[in-house]
């Protein structure tokens, strides 16, 4: 993404990079290593949790309970599920030690994209855009050290392509979600259509059950490949599942109905 001129865009702590690169690295030597793992108010999204029970060999139900918390925030009906930190003193992330990150290679998205942010933009009518941009935090020194980056080959060396699909189609959800039509037909978290979504998007063994185990596969065509592939891989499943909640809630998105 490029900008028209040579002045940065300042929003709070974060600045629009466009074409431009950053400087920054982390690793032990960096005086501030594992400051940032601190009682952060950090989003998941629903691939991260596919990604962080596999790695810690836990269903999707045990994991959300034991490591995440919810709340309502941007979407008036449905909950965003956030990073539960320890107890510890200074509330580091459970999955933090001295020698860092003990889920690293499985670790979320946002953690992996730091200190870029692309954001992705879901807006209500169903469309999205990205822009990046660059965090800067007083207590973060990894912006001194000398390694340029541009946002592109930054995101490359974090290996974030295999998240964008499934981030692209939840930021899109999400921006639906945003709006006030399902409040105003009297939903909200606890109704059963928000729940069914939660769970077709952050609960993959029970949408596992759900699929195959009820009148699922009756009601919608799902191609034999696809069917296989979701039997044992998540990451497909979750494709589905929110290929699902674009029908179910939204009555759009490719996925076809039976006749």
């Amino acid at each position: 993404m490029t900008t028209s001129n040579n002045t940065m865009d300042y929003t709070a702590n974060r600045e629009l990079l466009g074409s431009r690169t950053f400087k920054f690295a982390c690793h032990d030597s960096v005086p501030c290593f594992t400051r940032c793992c601190h009682n952060a108010d950090m989003y998941l999204y629903p691939y991260d949790i596919v990604r962080m029970k596999q790695n810690l060999n836990m269903t999707s139900e045990a994991f959300l309970v034991a490591h995440t918390t919810t709340a309502i925030r941007s979407m008036p009906t449905f909950p965003n599920v956030m990073l539960k930190m320890s107890d510890r003193q200074g509330n580091p992330c459970t999955f933090l030690t001295e020698k860092g990150c003990t889920i690293y290679p499985d670790r979320p998205y946002s953690c992996r994209a730091y200190p870029l942010e692309p954001a992705i933009y879901g807006d209500a009518d169903g469309s999205m855009h990205m822009q990046y941009y660059v965090m800067h935090h007083d207590y973060c020194k990894g912006h001194d050290e000398d390694k340029e980056w541009t946002a592109k080959a930054w995101m490359a060396d974090q290996e974030m392509q295999v998240y964008h699909e499934p981030n692209n189609c939840w930021a899109r959800i999400a921006g639906r979600l945003q709006g006030d039509s399902f409040k105003a037909q009297g939903l909200d978290m606890n109704s059963p259509p928000m729940k069914m979504a939660f769970m077709a998007s952050y609960n993959m063994d029970t949408f596992r059950r759900f699929v195959f185990e009820t009148s699922f596969l009756s009601r919608y065509v799902i191609a034999q490949q696809q069917l296989d592939a979701v039997k044992q891989d998540d990451r497909e499943l979750l494709m589905l599942g929110l290929s699902w909640i674009e029908k179910f809630l939204f009555g759009e998105g490719q996925l076809e109905e039976r006749a």
